[in-house]
């Protein structure tokens, strides 16, 4: 019960990974505001959580609203209803993200192109602005922003998602050099490989719009199950506890790093570069190319 009696909100909630990290907040004992873009699967949703609350014992508040996370008027409304509806807020989850167009990147539709930023890095500054003034107010907060695949290693044929999920991951660190010694911690979550409908839809482009060799990976994905979205909840969860206070402007793993030993090492996390984007220069590679 790490999440015991905190307001926490979700975007991107109807399905696949933003589903399990609203359970996990609820499983946990937070109070969840949900949201997407489509009415009825999120208001399904509301009610599957409150119920799920409920088989628990729980009394907790479940909020459940529609909203398009890339425009800032809507983003304003959502967070004022969850804020009201749930007494404040204590975290963020920006789960919302979609893979947008795929093929070349001289090819694919460019107003698609656009929509794809629109959603994963707007629909993630947004919610980030729009919950910062109550956080500073309360004098602490937790922000948890996911990443993806694209952000760390070239995406062929994916552009957009590649480029607005680096961003997301940039965006992360520059707001946690902003917000430091505030208490308020903003974290990126890379949560593995998942078999989700980004997965259904990449393989239901084919080969020739996504490449043979991306459609070959998709495809044992597929067949294997992917990285469990549990893990990625559990991360989730871990950034938006107190066990985590301290640890911010990282981009973590869900499936690989060792996140659940980092508060013992928060110091010396604190003092280094580990699990950020930085520049490789020769010298990381045992090269003397004449830096000085």
């Amino acid at each position: 019960m790490k999440l015991q009696g905190k307001k926490i909100l979700v975007t991107g909630a109807s399905q696949g990974l933003g589903l399990a990290v609203a359970e996990r907040c609820v499983d946990e004992g937070a109070h969840v505001a949900v949201c997407a873009r489509s009415r009825e699967a999120i208001g399904e949703v509301g009610v599957a959580l409150g119920a799920r609350a409920a088989r628990a014992g729980k009394s907790q508040r479940v909020v459940a609203a529609v909203a398009d996370v890339s425009q800032a008027d809507e983003v304003e409304a959502l967070v004022a209803k969850a804020t009201l509806e749930l007494g404040g807020l204590d975290g963020l989850v920006n789960n919302a993200g979609i893979y947008g167009p795929k093929g070349p990147s001289e090819e694919v539709d460019w107003a698609e192109w656009v929509k794809a930023v629109e959603i994963n890095l707007y629909g993630t500054v947004l919610p980030c602005r729009a919950v910062l003034p109550g956080f500073r107010q309360r004098g602490a907060g937790k922000i948890v922003n996911l990443s993806g695949g694209g952000a760390t290693a070239p995406l062929p044929r994916f552009s957009a998602y590649a480029a607005s999920k680096a961003a997301v991951v940039r965006f992360t660190e520059t707001l946690a050099e902003e917000l430091r010694g505030t208490a308020i911690d903003v974290n990126a979550v890379a949560p593995g490989a998942l078999n989700t409908r980004l997965l259904d839809e990449a393989i239901a482009a084919g080969p020739d719009q996504i490449g043979r060799a991306f459609y070959e990976r998709a495809l044992k994905q597929k067949a294997e199950g992917g990285a469990p979205l549990e893990k990625g909840a559990a991360l989730c969860a871990f950034l938006l506890s107190s066990e985590s206070d301290g640890i911010t402007g990282r981009l973590l793993s869900a499936v690989w790093d060792p996140w659940g030993d980092l508060p013992a090492r928060r110091d010396e996390l604190a003092k280094s570069d580990i699990y950020t984007l930085r520049r490789i220069v020769p010298r990381d590679r045992g090269r003397d190319w004449g830096e000085p």
